[in-house]
């Protein structure tokens, strides 16, 4: 490898030392940056989804795909979240799987919460430091995924009640009903039996009351198993006798066209809810937030009940708080149920935010405990009572020994216990999995059987194509390369007269784009019942779904289609809740393809190295990898702007506009603000006359959090900013232009996944050691087609990070749900 990609020697000899592998030697930067200060993580804004862990445990990102919505660590949910640039009050330093977030006054930066009720207003810096609720995550394994950073301490209450406790959950269904099957109908008829009983109830259960009935029992089961006693049966009695059938008739489909979306809040709505909040000391730029968050009659919700505030993006415990002692003063006390129903809620949407459909009960309780709740299991007791959130008891391994084995009667095989860990999650995510696990279990069971593909099963992609002819749902895993075999299918299915279509992460010229498909704007039509109008859907890049994406995808494909999940398991995971694509692979539902085609070149051999943990020295004699050593944070910005505007360009013939940098996160010195600042600098000055855009300028859209879509800065009028996407013009209504439209010059790896450019500039200041994962690396180099730059200032971070920080894990139901699904349609006997 070169130092530099012109043949004519280095851009700055000062400092462009010869070296001959990735991992080389650069002079120690110094941590505090320019100006004395602690740099911003770079990760700590970046991202929105954590590494894949399979996928990895990824917060989800905001418009830009910045955390800021992760202010806390949540325990169990895999490591400390970030920071984010939009989040409010005090800045506390917080040291995550992503480095140090340190919230300057640009990022918010907000830390861990103190578990106080009472504690200030919001927008007030709480008094005094305040430990953070500390992580507790399972074993790690190269299989499962590790944090990114430190390991936590509390593994031990993570591994929750599944290690010893035994449950059946049998007594109560018929033979040949598994007890998934069972707890899934069990649990949906509970959560009807709430419904009625919250539409019947005229007041709500007072601070501290017990529960009876079914949520009693409920309770009963979940302590049972946490003591390691056989829990009661009770929960399980009202199972439906007979299983699930194998084929489940289909969900009602979306319409063709996104729904509407909720009307936006009026001008008299966001003025109550601004008085309210002004009575209780918040700042009153959360107004519309909050407005359009509660919904109508906001105001009078904030009013009874202020820790809903907490529901608004951004805000954090410890300014909720200080909003109820304003409004109930002495009223609002740490025991408050409503308090504690809002920490749970809010809990379970940081986890979400890092990839997790569910946490475990004994980890949600200890969080409360650590948020001043002074009886977290009663305030889980209450949630639970008022269907604000989910139970579930997910058997863990294989059945235990059964009582035949040994001797015993052959009717007592249903009473072998078997470890189960408690779950509890929020509604829409419980609801999504369950969806989508009975969408692919559909696929699988209405598919027509094999057809005759053999004429054109040949050449490359010819196994991939005998899969799909004789199944209904297909996975097909593999790197760059290998996205070649799922084209040969899409021109092997047209050519034998099916409807077939193909989507991706991100709209290219051979793929529509997942959201656009989903909306109706782009891709194939839908039929009389609401489902795409096709025999066969090959979605690529399918790690970057999320639960919901993919429960809406999953839905919309007809009976007896086939549908092709392809995709690279190796690179980040997907910005929303779940890991859809290794929970797939991990379930073993289907046939499953492993490409054999290889990356080619030097690159190909980099980062296929990479995935595997190493870090290999590449002979790259036409120069397709640069080591650029940089000593600190000015440095590598200013040799990223001369490899992008003269080096590359000159060495290659690459216009700087085909060159991407790609850097750990937004903020800090060298992170994509600065760099993109740079860059604009030089390559399309102008005074940014419309909301800091010029024509011309490279931006990255987002429409929603986790898709970012690159595209150009073309014109702007009173209808908002054009935009040229992929071809495509888009306008970007004015008032939502500094939330969806950033500079794109330099952009995220999480931003940058799912799209390849001719040359790429990887920026890895001394700053963004902490962020790096193996994951991260794999997908930040794997983006280069011809050449990539390393402007490297980490040192031995880089290997460090490649051989050791695996992705870290998400906790979800997935797999769990495939399996029973799928278990149930096999032939008996």
């Amino acid at each position: 490898m070169s130092t530099d990609p012109e043949a004519t020697g280095p851009a700055d000899p000062a400092t462009a030392e010869e070296t001959s592998g990735v991992a080389a030697v650069a002079p120690e930067p110094d941590p505090a940056g320019p100006d004395g200060e602690e740099p911003d993580a770079p990760a700590a804004t970046e991202e929105g989804t954590a590494p894949a862990d399979g996928e990895g445990d990824e917060v989800p990102a905001d418009a830009d795909g910045e955390k800021v919505h992760a202010p806390v660590d949540v325990p169990g949910a895999g490591n400390e979240v970030p920071a984010g640039e939009a989040g409010g009050g005090a800045p506390v330093s917080a040291t995550g799987a992503d480095g140090p977030a340190s919230g300057g006054a640009e990022d918010g930066g907000p830390g861990a919460e103190p578990p106080v009720s009472g504690r200030g207003g919001v927008g007030e810096s709480p008094a005094g430091p305040t430990p953070a609720p500390q992580d507790a995550e399972p074993d790690r394994s190269p299989s499962d995924g590790a944090g990114n950073g430190e390991e936590p301490d509390s593994a031990d209450s993570a591994a929750g009640t599944g290690e010893t406790a035994a449950a059946e959950t049998g007594e109560a269904a018929a033979p040949g009903l598994s007890e998934a099957q069972a707890e899934l109908a069990a649990q949906k008829i509970e959560r009807e039996r709430i419904a009625r009983r919250k539409a019947e109830r005229e007041a709500p259960v007072d601070a501290g009351a017990k529960l009876s009935g079914k949520a009693a029992d409920l309770l009963a089961a979940v302590r049972a198993v946490e003591s390691g006693a056989k829990p009661s049966t009770v929960f399980f009695d009202d199972a439906p006798a007979t299983p699930r059938r194998a084929a489940p008739a289909p969900p009602q489909p979306r319409p063709a066209t996104a729904p509407a979306a909720a009307p936006a809040p009026t001008a008299e709505d966001i003025g109550a809810v601004r008085a309210v909040l002004t009575r209780g000391g918040a700042p009153e730029g959360l107004a519309g937030a909050a407005a359009e968050t509660l919904g109508e009659g906001a105001a009078d919700l904030l009013a009874e009940d202020p820790w809903r505030l907490l529901a608004v993006p951004g805000v954090r415990p410890a300014q909720a708080d200080g909003f109820a002692q304003a409004l109930l003063g002495p009223a609002a006390g740490p025991a408050d149920e409503r308090r504690g129903a809002a920490l749970l809620g809010w809990l379970l949407g940081q986890a979400a935010l890092k990839g997790h459909t569910a946490l475990e009960a004994p980890v949600l309780e200890k969080a409360l405990a650590q948020y001043g709740v002074p009886a977290p299991a009663e305030a889980l007791e209450a949630a639970i009572g008022e269907g604000a959130v989910l139970v579930f008891h997910e058997p863990l391994g294989e059945p235990g020994p059964q009582a035949a084995d040994v001797g015993g009667d052959e009717g007592d095989e249903e009473d072998a216990p078997r470890p189960v860990r408690i779950l509890v999650g929020l509604e829409e995510h419980a609801l999504a999995e369950e969806s989508l696990a009975d969408g692919l279990a559909r696929l699988t069971g209405t598919f027509g059987g094999p057809a005759d593909w053999s004429e054109v099963a040949t050449g490359p992609g010819a196994e991939l194509v005998r899969a799909v002819a004789g199944h209904g749902l297909v996975t097909h895993t593999g790197g760059e390369a290998a996205r070649a075999e799922p084209l040969a299918l899409l021109a092997a299915a047209r050519k034998l007269g099916l409807r077939a279509a193909l989507a991706a992460h991100a709209p290219t010229g051979d793929a529509v784009g997942v959201a656009g498909l989903l909306s109706g704007d782009r891709g194939p039509g839908r039929d009389a019942d609401g489902r795409f109008d096709l025999d066969l859907l090959i979605v690529l890049d399918a790690p970057q779904l999320d639960v919901e994406t993919a429960a809406a995808l999953v839905e919309s494909v007809p009976d007896g289609a086939r549908l092709v999940l392809s995709g690279d398991p190796r690179v980040l995971g997907s910005a929303g809740p779940g890991r859809v694509f290794a929970d797939v692979l991990a379930a073993r539902a289907c046939p499953q393809v492993v490409s054999r085609t290889p990356d080619p070149g030097p690159l190909g051999e980099l980062v296929s190295g990479i995935g595997v943990g190493e870090l290999n020295q590449v002979e790259a004699p036409g120069k397709e990898i640069v080591i650029v050593p940089v000593r600190d944070a000015g440095e590598a910005v200013h040799r990223t702007v001369q490899l992008v505007s003269e080096s590359v360009p000159r060495a290659f013939g690459i216009p700087a506009d085909a060159v991407q940098v790609v850097t750990p996160g937004h903020g800090g010195a060298a992170g994509t603000r600065v760099l993109n600042a740079a860059l604009k600098e030089r390559l399309n000055p102008g005074p940014g006359r419309f909301g800091g855009f010029d024509p011309g300028d490279r931006v990255v859209h987002v429409p929603a959090p986790g898709r970012a879509v690159p595209g150009r800065v073309v014109s702007a009028d009173a209808q908002g900013l054009h935009l040229d996407v992929a071809g495509v013009r888009v306008v970007v209504p004015k008032e939502r232009v500094e939330s969806q439209v950033r500079l794109g010059w330099a952009v995220t790896a999480h931003q940058a996944v799912g799209a390849r450019w001719p040359a790429v500039v990887v920026v890895l200041p001394g700053d963004a050691a902490q962020a790096l994962s193996r994951d991260w690396v794999y997908t930040a180099f794997g983006r280069a087609e011809r050449h990539l730059s390393v402007v490297h200032g980490v040192d031995q971070a880089l290997a460090r990070a490649v051989a050791e920080v695996l992705p870290k894990p998400r906790t979800t139901r997935l797999t769990a749900l495939l399996r029973a699904l799928t278990a149930a349609q096999q032939p008996q006997g």
